[in-house]
């Protein structure tokens, strides 16, 4: 197992370079798989670890999108979603479009796979902060908090700080994915950036893989975004679109319901009973 985790990534970085075996079709999958990735684990930190359900992380996405790196600690992204569908500046309710221009030190790159090793960079730098922090004492704390924020008050613990500084190191990493939103995408909405479609896609990842866990955003994405690449698909050649966030919701609720810690939780237990027996 220690040297799994080094192996997968060279796997992933290795990956594009055939592109015979890799098509371009794979390469912009795997990105959305890593961006997912990301945004589940930037989440993590308030929703897992500190156990606060932030339902409106899209609206941190979508100011990182709009105006670049922004730090925003407390916000609504309907809110936002009204602000800019009036504000003309960034295009109203028509959006804003980003022109090409193909130039590097204006994040544009002709070759897709440049986007690939940059969303492969920005799943494992977010992993590698929750990984972190789940080892020092901000971690604990924010697991004592999800756990009894009563008790950790009585013990002398200023919750409120932490939860603070929690949502504010999860919403500058979502700012920073909602900049690579923008170079990737080259077009801007609204209803799409700042929606509440935006932040369950975000929030179902992680509780899927297994909130509060290093690595259970980065498996929920795994999981999750072929099958909602493969749902849209489907429900649009039956002209049902948006029909794919009615099955992510009775997604949610059957994890919810059966296997509540998440898949990788599960998933090391079975690991764990499995290893004596095959030494």
């Amino acid at each position: 197992m220690r040297w799994l985790w080094p192996a997968a990534v060279v796997l992933l970085a290795a990956l594009p370079l055939f592109p015979s075996l890799f098509g371009s079709y794979a390469v912009t999958l795997f990105t959305l798989i890593f961006f997912y990735g990301f945004l589940g684990q930037a989440w993590n930190i308030v929703g897992g670890y500190a156990g606060q359900l932030s339902a409106g992380h899209a609206a941190f996405l979508g100011i990182g999108a709009y105006t670049y790196f922004v730090l925003l600690t407390v916000a609504f992204a309907e809110i936002c979603r009204i602000i800019a569908s009036n504000t003309d500046a960034i295009g109203g309710a028509v959006g804003y479009y980003i022109t090409f221009t193909g130039d590097p030190r204006q994040f544009q790159f002709q070759d897709a796979r440049v986007y690939y090793y940059v969303a492969l960079a920005l799943m494992l730098a977010a992993t590698g902060v929750v990984a972190w922090l789940a080892r020092r004492r901000f971690g604990v704390y924010l697991s004592a908090i999800r756990e009894d924020e009563s008790a950790c008050e009585a013990l002398g613990v200023d919750t409120f700080r932490y939860k603070m500084l929690a949502m504010m190191l999860s919403s500058f990493l979502t700012g920073i994915g909602g900049a690579f939103y923008a170079f990737y995408l080259f077009s801007l909405q609204p209803g799409s950036v700042f929606g509440i479609p935006l932040s369950v896609e975000i929030i179902i990842r992680a509780i899927v893989g297994g909130a509060g866990t290093v690595v259970g955003p980065i498996l929920g994405s795994f999981i999750l975004s072929p099958l909602a690449e493969l749902a849209r698909h489907y429900f649009a050649q039956s002209g049902l679109h948006g029909a794919h966030l009615v099955a992510y919701g009775l997604l949610l609720i059957a994890v919810v319901l059966f296997l509540p810690e998440g898949a990788y939780p599960r998933l090391a237990r079975l690991f764990r009973r499995r290893a004596p027996q095959t030494r």
